[in-house]
């Protein structure tokens, strides 16, 4: 019996023994299994989060380009999305109490009696007097009434023969009808001053002349491709004219020719404009301007790298980069940007007021101060873009401040010369009538209009900055004298 009950018990512990070893075994399997489960879990969790990153840097991106306005890039207003922020809405200008209109001794614009009386004795305007009431003595009140009388002229031309019979019949009249310069200065004046499509300034004109001017389309774009060719001479002269400024400031802005991006390039100093018609901004572009390959002053722009390689020196438009700075506080949140807005600004307003004191230079311990103050505001910022969150944010803010740091003598030129403006505001304006065209006009059908456009710009915009009569200088150029030196 007690051996029988031994080997019961032996039996028994080999059982269990034998239950234990597979359950150990089966634990060890779904160890391993566990095991494979979290590592599948880690990989899947640090794909996700690789991928959550990226998805944080593509929106960061994606809103970067979406905030992008006229307000914090040189993009134009029209490009501004309806129900964001409104078009140049941190433009600098800081609001006034004033309100809107004239204000308190504005001298006014409103023509005056005695204004009337010196276009009379000057005989620039033909008097006509009409009475009221019964005319008795010399006991009247004088009123004045300025209108503008248009009506058809037709002039017969009677071309005689010579003692030999022979006709000479000079090239301007050798179609029996021809159009007079008022109606082709006119024309051309609605076609660039206007800013009006060939078919509505011959339906204008033709309304104005009561129905016989019979103008056509065609007649209207002959009259401009006319005086496109005339202007050459004025031209030329015109660009002599900038050659000799000290500082020249440049733009360019899009258009579109026969479907095709384009572009108009200016050139601009005090009281003159030329305009070029460019396929490209290319460094090859450039070179094909004349200009350009002999100005051997300092070019005013808005960070075209390629300009640097014209003119002896360069100054940049520092409107331009603070659009850029602010942008950068916006997606960043940094400081930096906003305190070199500030210095930036402080320093034109100090140049303004050395300027109005008659000043011609800034003292050299004040530029000195300055600089110091720019480049510890640049360090700042390198500092901040460190901590900067998104790789977008942080890559764009990397470059500007490279930019503000390889740049700063060109960005900081306006201190050393009063000559050079804080801005490229004065380029920018002259280049506002391209853009109206191109929005009117939807851009230019021919390469040949794209430049017949440019070379009637460069006249009339010349003239206006001229204050010279527009009218009178544009018929003096088609009977063949040039309109301006």
């Amino acid at each position: 019996m007690g051996g029988n009950y031994e080997k019961g018990m032996y039996n028994q512990l080999m059982e269990v023994m034998a239950r234990l070893d597979a359950m150990e075994d089966s634990l060890r399997s779904e160890k391993r299994e566990h095991k494979e489960d979290v590592d599948r879990l880690n990989k899947k969790i640090d794909s996700l989060t690789e991928e959550n990153r990226l998805l944080k840097d593509d929106n960061a991106r994606l809103r970067s380009i979406i905030n992008n306005d006229s307000s914090n890039t040189s993009l134009p207003p029209s490009t501004d999305q309806k129900g964001g922020k409104p078009a140049n809405a941190f433009n600098g200008r800081k609001k006034t109490e004033r309100k809107a209109g004239g204000q308190k001794g504005h001298a006014g614009t409103t023509l005056t009696k005695s204004d009337i009386e010196e276009k009379i004795a000057a005989g620039r305007c033909r008097h006509e007097i009409r009475t009221i009431g019964k005319v008795s003595g010399q006991n009247y009140i004088t009123k004045y009434v300025v209108d503008l009388s248009v009506e058809p002229v037709i002039t017969e031309i009677r071309i005689f023969a010579d003692e030999n019979g022979k006709f000479s019949i000079p090239a301007q009249y050798r179609s029996d009808v021809t159009y007079g310069e008022n109606v082709k200065a006119l024309a051309v004046s609605l076609y660039s001053e206007g800013v009006m499509s060939n078919d509505r300034i011959a339906a204008f004109l033709n309304a104005a002349g009561g129905g016989e001017l019979d103008l056509s389309e065609g007649s209207v774009y002959g009259f401009c491709r006319k005086f496109a060719g005339a202007s050459g001479t004025s031209i030329r002269h015109l660009e002599e004219k900038l050659l000799i400024q000290d500082v020249v400031a440049t733009d360019a802005t899009t258009v579109t020719v026969n479907g095709e991006q384009k572009y108009i390039r200016n050139f601009s100093a005090g009281d003159t404009v030329v305009y070029h018609a460019m396929n490209s901004k290319s460094i090859e572009a450039l070179r094909g301007l004349n200009f350009l390959g002999q100005y051997a002053g300092i070019l005013l722009h808005d960070h075209e790298t390629a300009l640097y390689h014209f003119g002896t020196d360069h100054a940049e438009c520092n409107v331009h980069i603070i659009r850029y700075l602010r942008k950068n506080t916006e997606e960043t949140g940094n400081q930096w940007s906003d305190k070199m807005i500030s210095l930036l600004g402080g320093m034109n307003k100090q140049r303004k007021g050395l300027m109005a004191q008659g000043a011609e230079v800034m003292p050299a311990g004040m530029i000195a101060d300055y600089e110091e103050k720019y480049f510890s505001i640049l360090k700042q910022g390198c500092e901040e873009n460190k901590a900067t969150a998104h790789k977008y944010a942080k890559q764009e803010e990397t470059a500007l401040l490279g930019r503000l740091k390889k740049y700063s003598h060109n960005h900081l030129l306006f201190l050393h010369d009063f000559a050079v403006p804080f801005d490229d505001n004065l380029s920018e304006r002259d280049l506002r009538k391209a853009k109206n065209r191109q929005k009117m006009a939807g851009g230019f059908r021919k390469e040949s209009g794209h430049e017949m456009y440019c070379s009637i710009m460069t006249i009339i915009e010349t003239l206006k900055k001229r204050n010279m009569g527009m009218i009178e200088n544009i018929r003096k150029l088609f009977m063949g004298t040039p309109a301006i030196f």
